[in-house]
């Protein structure tokens, strides 16, 4: 397979997806939420572009399967799947709030080798591919080169459910709010590994992640010279559901995450 082509057919499919949200944004109202938890939110539009993505992804690599958030396709993995998540950051959607994005991930095996994320709002377009590097509109983009956490901003995120190591969490919150830059809670787990590639921030962690929230960022991290590691600093990030990436501070950040969790 031709990875660079691969990557360059997702981005008319994500800005596709992404001008739809766009037009129902505008009329978008209460009564369209759905709760699948208290703050797990849904809504027409994820489960619309996901069955838009659904069929422009079937057409363009009909042997792949599908692991995807809202399920509105067969859920099976093959040689190479597509992991993709139709609208990460659901609830900065529904509230107005402009950070929500269209992830597409596409695995080979249990790796990760081609990867969009489009962060609607913004209109910038992330793209990587195993090999290729990673870009953000077509400029080259690597991670932060700053090694340490006191010259660095973080980005994190906040679980929805299963509050049972929330109290370790919160001592990595309070270690590095204490000694950094600051903390950045922004809703998108794609939207926070694209920034971590690009060199916004220099690491972002997080718990309770699923994989198609991180999917695509996993590749745009790793292109763009980062480091992506499970809270052990081992390879389970995909469906450990535990994730750390960063650029050159990533074992520093890694540390104190070790020493609280």
């Amino acid at each position: 397979m031709n990875l660079e082509q691969t990557t360059n057919h997702l981005i008319p499919i994500a800005k596709e997806a992404g001008a739809f949200m766009r037009e129902e944004r505008r009329k978008f109202k209460k009564e369209d939420i759905e709760l699948k938890g208290k703050s797990d939110l849904v809504s027409y539009v994820d489960k619309e572009t996901e069955k838009m993505l659904v069929k422009k992804l079937s057409d363009l690599l009909p042997e792949a399967g599908f692991i995807t958030e809202e399920q509105t396709t067969v859920q099976e993995t093959k040689e190479y799947t597509w992991v993709i998540d139709p609208l990460d950051g659901t609830t900065n959607f529904i509230h107005g709030i402009p950070n929500y994005c269209v992830s597409i991930g596409l695995m080979y095996e249990s790796e990760v080798v081609s990867g969009v994320v489009y962060e609607v709002a913004q209109d910038e377009c992330f793209k990587a591919w195993k090999r290729g590097g990673a870009y953000l509109n077509e400029e080259r983009i690597y991670v932060s080169e700053e090694v340490a956490i006191d010259d660095c901003l973080f980005a994190t995120g906040f679980p929805v459910h299963n509050f049972g190591k929330i109290d370790d969490y919160l001592a990595i919150l309070n270690e590095l709010m204490s000694n950094s830059h600051g903390l950045r809670r922004m809703g998108s787990a794609a939207s926070d590994m694209a920034y971590v590639a690009c060199g916004r921030y220099g690491g972002y962690f997080e718990y309770n992640l699923k994989p198609w929230d991180i999917a695509a960022g996993v590749i745009l991290v790793k292109e763009a010279g980062g480091t992506v590691t499970d809270f052990k600093g081992g390879d389970d990030f995909l469906f450990g559901r535990e994730m750390v990436s960063g650029g050159a501070v990533h074992p520093e950040l890694l540390s104190v995450i070790k020493s609280k969790w």
